[in-house]
């Protein structure tokens, strides 16, 4: 164990380059070539108008990075984890009932942590995209080969997410260091030559800009520069991985003095020479540098790319947990940290997303226009769960409104600005971010049918200890663990069994798994225990929504404390429920099309053995069929 408190905060700030910063990282590649593109129409842009965007992009990351998030939303925590399903589960309403206020606030968070599906295809796409283009800078022969070949990386980084990124993200965060040294090192080059640009940290520069351009061009101009602060939320989401200290530590001392520094060697170059808007961050090198620059800028975005593919594994885990997503299969790479999971299906849904991305846009100009939509709006979400956390834990009112209110503000005027490109293609992320909260909705009211629809068949506890009486049963020897979503009454795979076979085993297990609304469970709060009959038990396993279930690990926790007569965990039998869905009518929640959607999903789903980490050989499975 590390003793040293120091040591591992320098470890767990270095890590955070690496895998927080990775996308914010490399928005100097595109945020600001965009920008001036949008105001200047493809001519050479005027003196005051570089001042204006580099002003608007220093602004930017100082309220919206540095005072929103930084500052105010990591504050919002469940015990030390962040994110939107983070949110969701302080908030709880996770059980909330459609058409209430509370319901409401589901579907928004909801469609939050859909969003970041659809910023998850779209950030490979773009930084992979942004940094190959580099090619045809000094060699346009090359501009046929750039997709090609960042089709061939992309495939690449999806195909190897089944062996771990263990070994290799120990790597990113000196990688990541490195370029944001580099960033600094190229833009501090550049200022020397035009200081002139340094008048652009007056936020009047910012706002003459915006208040004297055409409102297109100023709409057009907020909606890329936007994209010098997507990755911000990314802060929030990995704070559990990191701490909240460490991640402020890596944006204020290495991160923010980086983009900056680079964002106006930017301009100060296109103060100098104008005609470098056509790819601005390759231009403040040396031409000798310029493949150099190619080839460290691919590997910086691969690995922004790795911290996005990671993230949407850990934020499918949860949602499955929370009881959004139906289980899936989740593979641990390495048995040393078990917060490095691969889920096949995530992987290869959302590389077919990112590969689609490229092929149909087919350069970062056009991605460009796909990819604010979704942050900006993911951050509006976000910045008005975290204001009604903080009326929830009892700050001040007036306080609040006025701070959140005008982050509120500022999220909805980028929102607005990024709005204007939902026909060229701000469609696409919103789109995947469509079918995901979809299918999302439909899994969790798919869920609650099927329970209601089991409540009507379970016997209740008094009933099935009467008919022990009257009927006895032919016991069996050994243990029997029956798993059951309940934690009343008796399971209907056991009701099922005795029908069938009239014997039960002489020692029986009512096993009910339950998901609980924080990151973690203390392990003295895993399992509580209530007797039923002689020999027969209910235990009620709890496991937070960051955790992965294991029912015989937990179940022998229960032994070692006494709680439960021990038994041979190679000897137990666990009976599981195959359940067929029968869509028979439409139902006031549900129409027919979407009972047979989820009756698919179901049908498609992780058996269950495998999600709760049951040995296979140990396993029986009972069908039943349910209507709905």
């Amino acid at each position: 164990m590390d003793r040293n408190p120091s040591r591992f905060q320098k470890a767990a700030v270095l890590g955070a380059l690496g895998v927080v910063y990775g996308d914010i990282g490399t928005s100097p590649l595109y945020a600001f070539r965009e920008a001036v593109k949008a105001s200047a129409g493809g001519s050479s842009p005027a003196p005051d108008v570089v001042l204006g965007i580099v002003s608007l992009i220093l602004w930017a990351l100082i309220v919206i990075v540095s005072l929103k998030y930084a500052i105010l939303i990591l504050k919002a925590d469940n015990r030390g984890e962040g994110g939107i399903v983070a949110l969701i589960a302080v908030l709880g309403v996770r059980g909330a009932s459609p058409g209430t206020w509370r319901g409401i606030l589901l579907v928004a968070g909801l469609l939050g942590a859909a969003l970041l599906y659809g910023d998850g295809a779209i950030t490979p796409a773009i930084s992979v995209l942004s940094a190959v283009e580099g090619l045809k800078d000094d060699a346009p022969l090359l501009a046929p080969l750039v997709v090609p070949i960042t089709i061939g990386i992309l495939v690449a980084l999806f195909y190897i997410q089944h062996h771990g990124t263990g070994f290799i993200a120990k790597l990113f965060g000196p990688i990541m260091l490195a370029w944001f040294v580099l960033l600094a090192v190229l833009g501090v080059a550049n200022i020397l030559y035009a200081p002139r640009v340094l008048a652009a940290a007056n936020p009047y520069q910012a706002l003459h800009f915006i208040t004297h351009a055409a409102p297109a061009v100023s709409f057009g101009v907020l909606g890329a520069v936007f994209l010098a602060v997507t990755g911000g939320e990314a802060m929030y989401a990995d704070m559990g991985h990191f701490g909240r200290t460490q991640i402020r530590i890596a944006w204020f001392a290495v991160v923010l003095p980086s983009l900056v520094l680079n964002y106006f060697g930017q301009g100060a170059l296109l103060l100098s020479d104008p005609a470098a808007i056509e790819s601005p961050f390759y231009r403040l090198g040396p031409d000798w540098t310029h493949y150099l620059l190619v080839l460290f800028a691919t590997v910086a975005t691969v690995i922004a790319s790795q911290s996005i593919i990671s993230g949407a594994y850990s934020l499918t885990q949860q949602s499955v947990q929370l009881g959004f997503l139906p289980s899936m299969r989740v593979l641990h790479t390495t048995s040393e940290e078990k917060g490095q999971i691969y889920i096949p299906l995530v992987n290869w849904l959302l590389a077919l997303a990112t590969l689609g991305a490229v092929i149909g846009f087919g350069s970062s100009d056009r991605l460009a226009g796909a990819y604010g939509i979704a942050v900006s709006l993911l951050m509006a979400i976000t910045t008005g769960l975290a204001t009604l956390i903080a009326l929830k834990w009892g700050y001040n009112p007036i306080l609040v409104a006025a701070a959140n209110g005008f982050f509120i503000i500022v999220d909805l005027i980028f929102f607005s600005a990024n709005s204007i490109k939902l026909l060229d293609g701000g469609w696409f992320p919103l789109l995947l971010a469509g079918i995901v909260v979809f299918l999302m909705l439909t899994w969790r009211t798919g869920q609650r049918l099927i329970e209601k629809a089991r409540s009507h068949l379970r016997q209740s506890e008094a009933q099935f200890v009467q008919s022990l009486v009257t009927s006895p049963p032919v016991r069996l020897p050994g243990t029997a663990a029956f798993l059951t979503p309940a934690t009343r009454g008796v399971p209907l795979i056991l009701s099922h069994n005795m029908k069938h076979t009239h014997a039960l085993h002489e020692r029986v297990l009512f096993v009910s798994i339950r998901s609980t609304e924080v990151p973690r469970q203390p392990l003295e709060k895993r399992f509580e225990v209530v007797g039923v009959a002689s020999n027969i038990t209910r235990i009620i396993l709890s496991f937070g929504f960051m955790e992965s279930p294991n029912v015989p690990e937990a179940l022998e926790l229960a032994v070692a404390s006494g709680a439960i007569e021990p038994y041979d965990p190679r000897e137990i039998s666990y009976y599981l429920g195959r359940e067929t869905l029968i869509p028979c009518k439409p139902v006031p929640e549900m129409a027919k099309w979407r009972e047979e959607i989820y009756a698919f999903i179901k049908r498609n789903a992780e058996r269950s053995a495998a999600y709760f980490s049951i040995p296979a050989t140990q396993v029986i499975e009972i069908g039943i069929e349910v209507d709905i």
